[in-house]
């Protein structure tokens, strides 16, 4: 187990970040290596003594990370000096004949990036996990708050109601989309050779490669993609997307807990506390969750613009460009997705807060409402309505007592008027909506 940074913790929660790791990235080159092998064995272009002693020098003990990173400035990548370290364990062992057979027909580029799609498949299995884990808890929210009335929100003003179960429906259908898009993600299996013609395998490179993925669980593809580098962008978009839906739900979350709406909180007693103000308790899990998905965007954007600078067989620089942007962003995405599934864990939605948002505005948020129910009653019901709300917001004064007033002389009662602004008759399919998303999404227990 790695020793968490400094900001690890906040910025780097949950199981992607060891995904992601040195001793991950390492071991995932040592399976790569000795697939390699196995897989030439398979094809029998080398005997299975020899592959077998190669897949037994493939482990961490004989390779230090740290003078793997020093020794990797010196050729540009750590595959190089990775590679030698296996064929001097193999000499020291007097096994020269394996050691020879190391790397066979592959480039560096190859093992680097099916190591990449084997680091990478299993940061997004983990950081999937949490993202399902939210939905989820979002769902079961939205089953809960099916017919709570609550005031929805456009452009950060009172619009019309809503039920807060069609608010967090909303959540858990993103948080499902951005889960189902990572499922669909296969990673696949990099294995051409220095220009991506297979030519050091001398006419069983095709039946090397599709063993090489088949023993790694990885997809077989046609052609090298050295610089074709659709798979790493197709990943960098769903990953986009996921701290998108992370961040909307997030942003939601921070605003809903503001003093002056305090519609929800976070129930984690010692969590949220200020060096400063005693009386503050900070949704921690809603604001960390949000800050990984601010940083997520510029971390796409930096993996696809090193993505299309990739030029003839293979890349100078641009290669190397996405390492880093694509650990983080993995790692970053996963903070988020594990951050916002402790956060909805951990919600508590404050009923009368919910319902005093709906009356702060004395009833001005029926005012579509009222307008639909004066329809053949008056003869401008939309210029009647919207005087009537601007004199109640320039006043002061009650919007019922207000329509009372504009609507004196007119067969319309006191007690039409008090039903139409009655918040919980009028939240329009509301509940039908999220009976609908919820009869359609795949049971918790059938998640893969």
């Amino acid at each position: 187990m790695i020793a968490p940074g400094l900001f690890d913790e906040i910025l780097a929660r949950g199981a992607a970040r060891q995904a992601v790791s040195d001793d991950a990235w390492l071991a995932a080159l040592l399976e790569t290596e000795a697939a390699l092998a196995a897989a030439a064995a398979d094809v029998g272009i080398v005997d299975r003594a020899t592959a077998d002693a190669v897949v037994g020098v493939c482990v961490p003990d004989h390779v230090d990370v740290g003078s793997l990173a020093t020794e990797a400035a010196a050729s540009g990548n750590p595959v190089v000096p990775l590679v030698a370290a296996l064929r001097a364990a193999l000499r020291a062992d007097g096994a020269d004949e394996a050691a020879a057979a190391v790397h066979r027909g592959a480039t560096s580029q190859d093992v680097m990036d099916t190591a990449a799609m084997l680091v990478a498949a299993r940061a997004v299995a983990a950081l999937t996990s949490d993202l399902a884990a939210a939905a989820d808890t979002a769902a079961a929210l939205a089953r809960t708050h099916r017919d709570t009335p609550a005031a929805g929100r456009t452009l950060l003003q009172q619009a019309a109601p809503v039920t807060v179960g069609l608010r967090v429906a909303g959540w858990a259908a993103g948080l499902d989309g951005a889960v189902a898009a990572l499922r669909a993600w296969r990673p696949a299996a990099q294995l051409g050779g220095a220009v991506g013609t297979l030519a050091a395998f001398a006419g069983d490179g095709r039946a090397v490669r599709a063993a090489f993925a088949r023993r790694l669980g990885l997809e077989e593809p046609v052609l090298a993609w050295h610089t074709e580098r659709g798979r790493i962008a197709e990943l960098a978009g769903i990953l986009g997307r996921a701290g998108a839906a992370v961040g909307a739900v997030a942003t939601d979350l921070v605003l809903l807990a503001q003093t002056e709406v305090a519609e929800v909180r976070e129930d984690v007693p010692g969590r949220g506390g200020s060096s400063t103000l005693p009386h503050k308790r900070n949704p921690v899990g809603a604001v960390s969750a949000r800050a990984a998905a601010v940083a997520v965007p510029g971390l796409v954007c930096a993996v696809l613009t090193a993505a299309s600078g990739h030029e003839y067989e293979r890349a100078a620089g641009s290669w190397h460009a996405e390492w880093a942007p694509l650990r983080e962003l993995l790692r970053t995405t996963g903070s988020g997705a594990a951050w916002l599934a402790d956060s909805l864990g951990h919600l508590v939605v404050e009923p009368a807060a919910v319902r005093a948002a709906l009356d702060a505005t004395g009833g001005l948020l029926l005012a579509e409402n009222v307008t639909t129910a004066l329809r053949g009653r008056v003869a401008d019901p939309k210029t009647l309505v919207t005087d009537a709300a601007s004199t109640s917001l320039d006043t002061g004064r009650p919007f019922a007592q207000v329509l009372v007033e504009a609507l004196a002389g007119t067969d319309v009662t006191r007690a039409e008027i008090d039903a139409a602004l009655d918040p919980a008759t009028h939240t329009g399919e509301s509940a039908a909506l999220v009976d609908a998303f919820l009869a359609a999404r795949t049971p918790v227990e059938e998640h893969p």
